[in-house]
């Protein structure tokens, strides 16, 4: 399991690098030995699915940020002005050749400064770095959108930028976020409406689910699902 977190500039898209400290950004990242590259994950076959009535991702309250469980629900809450970043435990949660769904929830119904959502592909580089995909979502009351990142050796970009999309549930509603990978072809949905695809340029091909969260809300994640 790998956890990560990421100080924010004035642009969340700037935010660098997630491994590195200076003057303007800081992080602090916990590896697990069992967490592999992003080209060295074995695919397992048939479905998964995790309800979160048994704990078996992270918890703790550390300087970057917490995670709990909480009625059957996996919470994550960073500082403010950073990102936090959290890598599924095992193999079990492969996203090769997978359509992967989670529910996510701001528990407040306020909007972190830089989204929160669902990670698929996610793995460390050489330099064990975060190297991901994330379908982020920002469920404001007025303008709800989303927006497609990537990290590649640590470094954080946006390949679709923030878009609005009526699929996106504001305040405190659940929205079902769905990423369906077929070879290279990366496609994400929200309540089972099509947003966006792109192409998996960073050729990660594999590796596991992960969520993204940012600054102080409580963002609650329930019923992860790995269909193969």
């Amino acid at each position: 399991m790998l956890i990560a977190l990421a100080s924010l500039g004035s642009d969340p898209n700037t935010n660098l690098n997630a491994n590195t400290r200076d003057v303007n950004r800081n992080a602090n990242v916990t590896v697990n030995a069992n967490v592999p590259n992003s080209n060295a994950s074995v695919q397992p076959t048939g479905p998964f699915t995790d309800d979160f009535s048994e704990k078996k991702w992270n918890v703790g309250s550390a300087q970057f940020g917490r995670m709990w469980y909480d009625n059957d629900e996996y919470h994550m809450s960073s500082k403010e002005q950073t990102y936090i970043v959290i890598y599924a435990p095992s193999e079990d949660y492969n996203t090769e050749n997978a359509t992967v769904k989670v529910t996510a929830r701001s528990v407040d119904g306020t909007v972190p400064s830089a989204g929160f959502g669902l990670m698929v592909h996610c793995g460390r580089s050489k330099s064990g770095k975060l190297e991901d995909y994330a379908l982020l979502i920002y469920p404001d009351d007025d303008e709800p959108e989303f927006e497609i990142i990537m990290h590649k050796d640590g470094e954080q970009s946006p390949l679709v930028p923030r878009t609005r999309s009526e699929a996106i549930l504001s305040g405190t509603s659940p929205n079902q976020l769905e990423i369906r990978v077929k070879g290279t072809e990366l496609s994400f949905y929200a309540n089972g409406q099509f947003l966006t695809r792109i192409n998996d340029i960073g050729n990660y091909r594999r590796g596991r689910a992960g969520f993204y969260t940012s600054d102080v809300t409580n963002v609650a994640f329930d019923n992860l699902e790995i269909d193969r």
